[in-house]
């Protein structure tokens, strides 16, 4: 598949981890994906470049020993503007949690939840434009929103990109898919009776491998959770799997 080189506006563009330990994310995420890493200097944080196929796909940064959220992988979406989609953000019912700013010549980014308490990024590219590499084995394929208020988040996100959405017809789930001009961007999931209490608002990546079984063996092996054991869908073959220290996240062979 030929470098990914622009992201439209409304699709997520990039993926990070808020790690548990960043030799040892390094380490696993090495060997699951094959990545190779770069890491930045400290005035970055050690902001890591993951990549694949010589492209970036993802990146690593500690997480702060003091950080009041668990270990974490966040999406981002593209904007053409983030300072105006920060602004919708607070008309929707939104937060700011990290205001509007620049990362050098790379873009400008910001922070924030949804109407419901979810948290995602907003990113505007200009020398940066997010991953190279999509739906291929180490790379990122598909993002989904976990909340336990469905329709109030769907109207934030049908507000904020103009996405369209339908329900799909499970009666053991309430899940949507949203679309963008008619192409898929990613699923919304209302959390159930069976989700534990605890477990706040939040978002799920899930990552293309070339074989979902052994992928997820390989999570067990190098001291993670299979959460979700491999499980047949319409789109391929998925587990959900959390790093070893318990950021979770999807994989799935693709059909």
């Amino acid at each position: 598949m030929p470098a990914v080189t622009k992201h439209e506006s409304g699709t997520v563009c990039w993926v990070d981890l808020m790690a548990w330990d960043l030799e040892k994310a390094k380490t696993f995420y090495g060997e699951l994906f094959g990545w190779t890493f770069e890491t930045g200097p400290q005035e970055t944080n050690y902001y890591t470049m993951a990549r694949s196929q010589g492209r970036e796909v993802a990146a690593l940064m500690p997480r702060a020993k003091d950080a009041p959220f668990p270990p974490v992988w966040n999406f981002y979406f593209s904007v053409e503007s983030v300072d105006r989609a920060m602004a919708r953000v607070k008309e929707l019912g939104g937060r700011e949690l990290l205001p509007p700013m620049d990362v050098m010549d790379s873009g400008r980014m910001a922070f924030c939840q949804d109407s419901t308490g979810v948290p995602f990024g907003l990113w505007q590219p200009n020398q940066f434009q997010g991953a190279g590499v999509i739906n291929e084995p180490g790379s990122m394929a598909w993002h989904e929103v976990n909340t336990r208020e469905g329709e109030k988040a769907l109207d934030f996100y049908k507000g904020l990109f103009g996405f369209t959405a339908e329900k799909m017809p499970a009666e053991e789930m309430d899940y949507w898919v949203m679309r963008k001009d008619g192409k898929e961007v990613g699923g919304l999931m209302k959390m159930g009776a069976s989700t534990p209490a605890d477990l706040p608002p939040h978002c799920t990546t899930t990552f293309a491998v070339a074989d979902t079984d052994a992928s997820a063996a390989t999570v067990t092996r190098l001291g993670g959770k299979v959460l979700i054991p491999p499980f047949d869908s319409p789109y391929g073959r998925i587990s959900i799997v959390a790093d070893p220290g318990g950021a979770s996240f999807g994989i799935i062979k693709l059909s």
